[in-house]
């Protein structure tokens, strides 16, 4: 609770944090090809509401203007290379497990100015990172992908077979081939935005070479095309093989992107057809808070915004602790719905999602101080 209540006090209300990573701030900066769109898209942020039940938009407390000025050059794409000498574009990327989880569309349209090809990253799985990147970024920005490289390491695969975290490094194909549903359904999930797959097995020290194998062997027998991957030992020269199958798959140009819903469909159901389709779970549940939230949006008109799950990346559920495919008539829980006017999303909260996630035990602040001649340490 914030507020003392009294005159001076403020009204107590109910209040939290969201890791700025995570925040609207962060998705209107991803999303936004201008200042000038930037600053519109701040103003239309929601900060409040009346207490007959109005929005108050950050444009009405005269606060866009400041805002556009601390993110200014922000805006501007960071070019950087890697080791290698390769250019890359690194702006933007709000977390997928709160924000739509997406580069800014301004760097992807710069780099598809100056490249053949171009990569984009979308954080965590297909069930989250890429249904935003399709769903979310790709209606606003115009785009329309070709194809999908799904990233699978064994230690994910037998983490959702069963393993703990001290069994990783202890090769075990049984428990491996136990996780192999997840990948079929990551896979199911990039086909249903009529893209094809491309499978790229990031190889590390610890990976067993019959648990690479065993992958392989699921890839061909499913059809998929794969590759391993060795860049994280070997850089460039490790991914040549996977560079080559892409180029390849992407030259038979079998790409027939589509949505996974139309803006029109009623916001339940389309929080109901991410569920169903993209996490295998049998139905949804909005609870009382959420269907109060689903009232109020409707109330307002903004039923015709895509959706943004709000869920753990480490299951297709909302417990982070069930791994592999949801239990046979898993229900997921919606706790509560949140327009974010500003990004042009409606969030949806699943479960008791965690919006600070990712904090250390130890608080960066604990290692720094400042001596009495002005030295500082511990920033780096």
């Amino acid at each position: 609770m914030a507020g003392l209540g009294g005159e001076m006090g403020g009204i107590p209300h109910e209040s939290g944090f969201e890791v700025t990573a995570a925040s609207e701030i962060a998705a209107i900066h991803a999303l936004s090809m201008s200042l000038t769109e930037m600053k519109r898209r701040m103003g239309e942020i929601t900060v409040a509401y009346t207490r007959e039940g109005e929005p108050v938009k950050a444009g009405q407390l005269k606060a866009e203007g400041a805002m556009a000025i601390l993110m200014k050059d922000a805006l501007k794409p960071n070019l950087v290379q890697t080791l290698e000498n390769t250019p890359a574009f690194v702006h933007g990327g709000p977390f997928a497990n709160i924000a739509h989880g997406c580069p800014s569309i301004l760097a992807i349209k710069m780099a598809l100015k100056l490249a053949d090809y171009v990569l984009v990253e979308p954080g965590f799985g297909a069930d989250l990172g890429l249904e935003k990147f399709c769903d979310i970024a790709s209606r606003v920005g115009g785009l329309k992908p070709d194809l999908a490289v799904l990233v699978v390491t064994v230690r994910a695969l037998k983490s959702h077979g069963g393993a703990n975290s001290k069994e990783f490094k202890e090769p075990n194909v049984e428990v491996l081939r136990r996780g192999l549903p997840i990948l079929e359904k990551e896979v199911e999930n990039i086909k249903a935005f009529g893209l094809s797959a491309v499978i790229c097995i990031n190889h590390f020290p610890s990976d067993g070479e019959e648990e690479i194998e065993a992958i392989l062997d699921w890839c061909r027998a499913e059809n998929v095309p794969a590759a391993v991957s060795e860049a994280f030992l070997l850089g460039g020269e490790g991914s040549l093989e996977l560079a080559r199958l892409v180029m390849r798959e992407l030259e038979r140009g079998r790409a027939d992107f589509r949505y996974l819903y139309p803006l029109d469909m009623p916001i339940e159901e389309k929080i109901r057809t991410i569920a169903r389709n993209m996490y295998g779970v049998s139905d949804i549940r909005l609870l009382q808070e959420a269907r109060r939230s689903l009232r109020r949006i409707e109330r307002l008109g903004l039923s015709g915004l895509p959706i943004c799950m709000a869920k753990t990346p480490l299951s297709l559920t909302d417990d982070e602790n069930i791994k592999g495919l949801p239990p046979e008539g898993y229900i997921l829980p919606i706790t509560d719905l949140k327009p974010s006017t500003g990004a042009g999303f409606i969030v949806a909260y699943c479960g008791e999602i965690n919006t600070m996630p990712a904090l250390p035990t130890t608080p960066a602040a604990e290692l720094m101080d400042i001596d009495e001649e002005g030295n500082i340490k511990g920033l780096g």
